[in-house]
């Protein structure tokens, strides 16, 4: 397959560059900067105004959006502004050029996430009867803004149709591979540091999932032409911070970390210029759409995850 990535040099998009590569599919990489990437072509674009980087789409099998600036980081008027424009008017300018494409991709995968969904603890979220956020009650302004953002970059892909593309929202949990500076890396240095408990009360819910059902769940999704529009991509066991942090501790060998309380994380979110949001809010998501099709997770329960992953992050280290 000819697969075309915007916004691919992230950890999301060495994660899927690696697993198609390794299949022997070409890919090919929209980029604001040309700087090199192994393996795959870079084609320059600004990520706002249609240009020469358009041909690609006519010899594109797939097309994966990716595009966005990093959340963690301090939710300043300048980094909202980045956030959301960063997502949303990359979006807009990918489907005015699938619009023109004389022959544009069969399938448009479209990043989102699951932070759509609301903060909640009774039941779990699905793409067919879960709730969206922004009206929870006592929740903070910046979490209202996360979901803001994430339904206008929805938006963005479906404001107009696409009767010759497949146009599939992920929206994606946590997605954990032993990668250097990625999600699981950063969790597990705080469990190697002793520091790793429960983040506050520790009730909030954590969806996840492992690299390796990501890329199958990506694959499976351009392959089943039925499924289009929501696609929750999650493992089917999210479990509390409490349990997914006494966990990982397992796994690594650790009997005891402590605990982070409530009153202290908004200092520790300032000191390290990033939001609570990412550790308190409760996203308990479920794949249901992926379920009904029959998709069969290699991972689908957190202990069996957080030991591969223990081990993978362990023998990268070690000295070859």
């Amino acid at each position: 397959m000819n697969i075309l990535i915007a916004g691919g040099t992230g950890q999301v998009g060495a994660i899927l560059r690696r697993a198609f590569e390794a299949r022997g599919d070409s890919v090919t990489l929209l980029c604001r900067n040309q700087t090199a990437q192994p393996g795959c072509e870079t084609v320059h674009w600004d990520g706002k105004t249609l240009g020469s980087w358009t041909a690609c789409l006519d010899e594109t099998d797939v097309l994966i959006n990716l595009c966005g600036r990093s959340v963690n980081c301090r939710y300043t008027k300048r980094n909202r502004r980045e956030i959301l424009e960063s997502r949303v008017d990359t979006t807009a300018v990918l489907l005015r050029a699938l619009q023109k494409s004389v022959t544009p991709p069969k399938v448009w995968l479209q990043a989102s996430t699951a932070t759509i969904y609301s903060h909640r603890f009774d039941r779990a979220n699905d793409e067919l009867e879960g709730e969206i956020g922004g009206r929870e009650l006592d929740v903070p302004e910046s979490w209202r803004f996360s979901i803001e953002v994430a339904k206008r970059w929805e938006a963005a892909a479906t404001a107009a149709s696409l009767p010759n593309t497949r146009v599939v929202l992920m929206r994606s949990a946590l997605i954990l591979s032993p990668d250097r500076g990625g999600i699981f890396d950063m969790l597990l240095h705080l469990v190697r540091l002793g520091v790793g408990g429960r983040a506050g009360s520790g009730r909030q819910f954590v969806s996840w999932i492992h690299e390796n059902d990501f890329i199958a769940a990506v694959l499976w999704l351009i392959t089943h032409s039925e499924l289009s529009g929501p696609v929750n991509l999650a493992a089917p066991n999210p479990l509390p911070n409490q349990d997914f942090m006494e966990t990982l501790c397992r796994a690594w060998g650790k009997k005891f970390a402590l605990a982070g309380p409530a009153w202290l994380l908004p200092i520790a979110a300032y000191c390290m210029r990033t939001e609570t949001e990412l550790i308190l809010k409760s996203r308990r998501v479920v794949p249901t759409r992926l379920i009904q099709s029959n998709f069969g997770f290699t991972y689908p329960a957190w202990p069996e995850a957080a030991r591969e992953l223990c081990e993978r992050w362990l023998s990268e280290t070690r000295p070859q």
